[in-house]
């Protein structure tokens, strides 16, 4: 059994932690949206917005999280201590791709905030810290950067806010820390910490929970199984009332271990098979991936090999757990031992050869990263001593710059006293100049938009125009035509006739669709939503599966304003089929008083923005003017085959 027990304690310290949503998910994402409904000042509003972001960044869907973002830096107005606020989760909104921007918002977040002492601040602070920690471990595998940063900024932070329930869950992430390095005893002492910090937090029940289930670990790989089952105890109690909290996910793969170490395989199984199917029910790869891993182990120990290779190759064609470089070292570790047993030596040799490059790979990152330390203490050494120098000879150098500095002094004043003056003579008459531009360009912008708001009017009335005069004009000259001649055929008998009155057929039809799209019916009698629920259907093919959802979508919006907003989508959804040959395309429109909400994101294949903007007759130029004559704004984001996000927000008052 050592062999095994050593097997799996190799494994467990290659697993990193999880975020942790609120044990009553959706509930509780609900409770917050309510308040954004009812009367309350805009600050409010926003820090409520801001938590929905935090919420949806963990549930991973970036959609809703920056819609609730952009709501939130509305919200905030000139409020600068909201604005401040705003980078933080402005940067756990970015893209995994884009670590560095995150980074750099992060670290301009906390230079806003530090000019600020309140314990919502230092709260905040201390969350920023510590996802800038999180990001840095994640980019460069770096642990005890880590750990440095949560204990020597952000605990300090969130204790000096007075929240139990953060301080609670930075003291677990240190614990996590340890725990990964193998250092079971120093992990126990920031657990126990943890725990009783949390206790006297119950809003944050979800941390508590995530103690516990890392305790449970921490005492199952120091071979205390009672303990470890005493804590999976406690932590099935608190989950109880909340069954589909993906917390259970953690015991599952708790308890799971517990059981492989004691021997109790088949139980191992079976329990880690639910927490499995509850992966896949909450749709969550990564804890689903990791009880593979479970799994993987609790057949190698059961000598069960063939099965247990089956899991780990299939675990090694998966994303997100084949992204982080300590989980392929531990799959290619474990995939050898396996081809051992299996008499399998040329796999074997393959696997461990894999697993010998890149931890050596591993191994040199972070010998570069401790190099760089020494170095840069190094060469703070030697600045130190240059400046103790210059510091010897400013001093020699002082008498004689005295003595010159008098004699300059008053004809310093005199030339300041002639340079002010005539600077502040040329910045006012500047200013004149920049006034008198400034007045230039509001009319110019004025005009524009009277320009602008003419065209879009009289291009509507066109469209009605010549839609009606299409269906009702010549839609019903063919239509009649079309009797005529089923007339003569049948009195006549002419089949010929036949394929004619076909081709009318079809003509009417085509006519009728060109007349729809033009001014759609739907939109004059059902209203907006209907109509682009039409739209979407009239769009989708096998090739492109489009997804809308709208949210709270007035009836009552003024003629102009709804069909403005129809042609913005149109030329939104034609440019994500035509152009960006998208297979899947999400629509999402929602209304909050008279802000309208536009975001489309498809998995197209990207384009340069600046190059789209500039570009003549891609769409975007009809869509710019009408989004500015209702006084929008609109927000891409796109690159060469990486799909496409455009928000956009309007003002929707008539």
């Amino acid at each position: 059994m050592k062999k095994y027990y050593s097997l799996i304690v190799f494994m467990a310290i290659a697993v990193s932690s999880r975020a942790q949503l609120p044990l009553n998910g959706k509930h509780y994402a609900d409770s917050i949206r309510l308040t954004l409904n009812n009367p309350a000042p805009d600050s409010a509003k926003a820090r409520s917005c801001f938590r929905l972001t935090d919420y949806f960044i963990l549930s991973e869907d970036t959609v809703k999280a920056r819609q609730y973002l952009q709501q939130g830096l509305k919200y905030s107005g000139s409020n600068r201590y909201l604005q401040s606020v705003f980078l933080v989760f402005q940067a756990g909104t970015l893209p995994g791709a884009r670590p560095d921007s995150a980074i750099k918002t992060y670290l301009q977040a906390d230079k806003e905030l530090k000019k600020y002492n309140t314990p919502d601040a230092l709260l905040i602070r201390a969350k920023g810290l510590h996802d800038y920690a999180r990001l840095l471990q994640y980019k460069n595998d770096n642990l005890e950067a880590y750990v440095n940063i949560l204990l020597n900024q952000a605990l300090p932070l969130a204790q000096r806010a007075g929240d139990h329930g953060y301080t609670g869950k930075i003291y677990l992430d240190v614990a996590f820390a340890f725990k990964n390095l193998n250092n079971f005893k120093k992990a126990e002492v920031y657990l126990f910490k943890a725990i009783a910090t949390l206790k006297n937090a119950p809003k944050d029940a979800q941390y508590l929970a995530s103690a516990y289930h890392t305790l449970s670990e921490n005492y199952s790989l120091s071979g205390r199984a009672a303990q470890a089952a005493a804590m999976l105890d406690s932590m099935r109690v608190l989950l109880t009332p909340y069954p589909d909290a993906d917390a259970w996910l953690d015991y599952y793969a708790g308890e799971g271990m517990r059981l492989t170490i004691a021997g109790q395989f088949d139980q191992s199984l079976s329990v880690i098979d639910k927490g499995i199917a509850l992966a896949q029910k909450l749709q969550q790869e990564y804890p689903e991936q990791r009880l593979l891993m479970q799994k993987f182990y609790a057949l190698y120990n059961k000598k069960s090999f063939q099965q247990a290779k089956a899991v780990a190759l299939d675990l090694s064609h998966r994303k997100p757990f084949m992204n982080i470089a300590s989980n392929r070292s531990q799959l290619f570790y474990c995939l050898a031992l396996t081809d051992e047993e299996l008499k399998d030596k040329a796999g074997a040799y393959d696997w461990m050869k894999r697993y010998s490059a890149l931890s050596d790979s591993i191994s040199h990152s972070t010998l570069e990263t401790k190099i760089n330390s020494l170095e840069i203490k190094y060469q703070t050494a030697e600045k130190q001593k240059k400046i103790t120098e210059l510091e010897a000879d400013r001093q020699k150098a002082k008498l004689t710059n005295w003595l010159l500095g008098t004699a300059s002094i008053t004809l310093l004043i005199i030339t300041v006293f002639l340079i002010y003056y005539y600077r502040n003579s040329k910045k006012l008459a500047q200013q004149k100049e920049l006034n008198h531009q400034q007045q230039l360009k509001e009319i110019e912008q004025q005009q524009q938009l009277k320009f602008t708001q003419a065209m879009l009017t009289g291009e509507e009335q066109e469209r009605q125009r010549v839609a009606r005069d299409l269906h009702d004009g010549l839609g019903g000259m063919l239509s009649g035509i079309k009797i005529k001649l089923s007339g003569q055929a049948k009195a006549a008998g002419h089949q010929e006739l036949d394929g004619i009155i076909l081709q009318l057929d079809h003509s009417v039809a085509e006519l009728r669709r060109i007349a729809r799209n033009m001014m759609p019916e739907s939109l004059l009698r059902q209203g907006l939503e209907t109509a682009l629920r039409d739209l979407c259907e009239s769009l989708m093919s096998e090739q492109t599966k489009i997804k809308f959802q709208a949210y709270d979508i007035r009836k009552d919006m003024p003629a102009v304003i709804q069909a403005n907003i129809y042609r913005i989508v149109q030329e939104l959804l034609s440019n994500a089929v035509r152009h960006a040959q998208a297979s899947n395309i999400i629509l999402q429109c929602s209304q909050n008083n008279d802000i309208f909400l536009i975001t489309i994101e498809d998995n197209g294949i990207g384009f340069d923005v600046k190059t789209a903007l500039d570009a003549e007759g891609i769409g975007f130029s009809n869509i710019k003017n009408r989004v500015d004559y209702m006084k929008g704004k609109m927000d891409i984001e796109s690159a060469i085959n990486e799909g496409t996000v455009i928000n956009i927000e309007l003002n929707a008052a008539g």
